[in-house]
């Protein structure tokens, strides 16, 4: 049996073998995706490769203070000048999730794949998965450690700042006795805890709290108080000043209401497309809710990507969770 601790030891001896490398985390990336990123981009560092930091999407601003975080090139629809041929996929629950940096991959190239969705297919040449790890970042805090460098402040704060972010501030049920374990570890190295929860769960930016304000307006429910959901369009968007960063944490709202089983958000891209996050009171597994649309994430958090209109695709989750009682 294949397991972790040889997935780990396969990992490092990919980064051993080759010296010029692709970092990628999935579209749009939130804490988790940003901190793995540049986790992996200073390990390479440390073991003297050269290397390139790319995702589809902006990092969020507020993770601009990030081990060299600037340097993570937002990919364009422009053809790629090279192509690379040793690929490191961090927080990337399936290969779809590379969005378009999947045109920088050679045809022979090898993948690297580190992540902790149960989802995930396994589509790296190494597959370095623990999908009971809180995040991805958990997962390279045991990497890291298989190698001969020296911790120092800079890593250790972009760990801990994708463990926070997808525990929540440490308030999710993923916060394990190992999560707890590895951030006391982290803070030993100099991370100042609280002022990244105060940057990373309690600053909000004005465009922030207009987005929420418009999306709590558009609430609603089913009659037996078990479903509840919001909707933002990119009219909303623009009248609010709002970028794809200021809308995280806003799916949690609908969940959170007291007797709601599922919070759904449903962010409309354009006409034919809606982005759909589902959370889960417990009750639910919305990760094979996700699946059934071609998407994935977690058994409590999830979410896909669903061609066709706003209205017929609210009806058509609805009916979906429904089965569920």
């Amino acid at each position: 049996m294949h397991t972790y601790e040889q997935a780990l030891q396969d990992g490092k001896q990919f980064l051993l073998e080759h010296d010029d490398y692709l970092v990628v985390s999935h579209v749009q990336p939130d804490g988790d995706a940003v901190s793995s990123t540049v986790t992996v981009g200073w390990l390479l560092s440390c073991l003297g490769k050269t290397f390139t930091m790319i995702n589809e999407g902006e990092i969020p601003q507020r993770m601009n203070f990030l081990w060299e975080a600037g340097k993570i090139v937002n990919m364009t629809e422009q053809p790629p000048e090279r192509k690379y041929k040793a690929i490191i996929c961090v927080d990337c629950a399936d290969f779809s999730r590379v969005g378009l940096t999947r045109h920088y991959f050679a045809e022979d190239a090898v993948i690297l794949n580190i992540d902790h969705h149960p989802t995930n297919d396994a589509y790296g040449t190494v597959n370095i998965i623990k999908s009971d790890a809180a995040a991805t970042a958990e997962i390279l805090f045991d990497f890291l450690n298989l190698f001969p460098v020296k911790w120092n402040k800079d890593v250790a704060t972009a760990v801990y700042t994708g463990l926070l972010t997808d525990t929540g501030g440490f308030r999710y049920a993923n916060t394990s006795p190992n999560v707890m374990t590895t951030a006391s570890k982290l803070l030993e190295h100099g991370v100042d805890g609280p002022y990244l929860a105060q940057l990373l769960l309690e600053q909000v930016t004005l465009p922030q709290v207009r987005i929420l304000n418009q999306a709590l307006s558009s609430l609603q429910m089913t009659d037996d108080g078990r479903i509840a959901w919001v909707v933002i369009t990119p009219e909303d968007m623009i009248a609010c000043g709002a970028a794809n960063e200021d809308l995280e944490g806003v799916v949690n709202y609908p969940r959170n209401i007291q007797g709601v089983e599922v919070g759904i958000f449903f962010k409309v891209i354009n006409d034919n497309a809606v982005k759909v996050s589902l959370r889960s009171a417990g009750k639910v597994d919305v990760a094979a809710l996700a699946q059934n649309f071609g998407g994935g994430g977690h058994v409590l958090a999830a979410g896909c990507r669903v061609e066709g209109k706003l209205e017929d695709i609210v009806t058509l989750v609805l009916k979906q969770v429904n089965t569920q009682w």
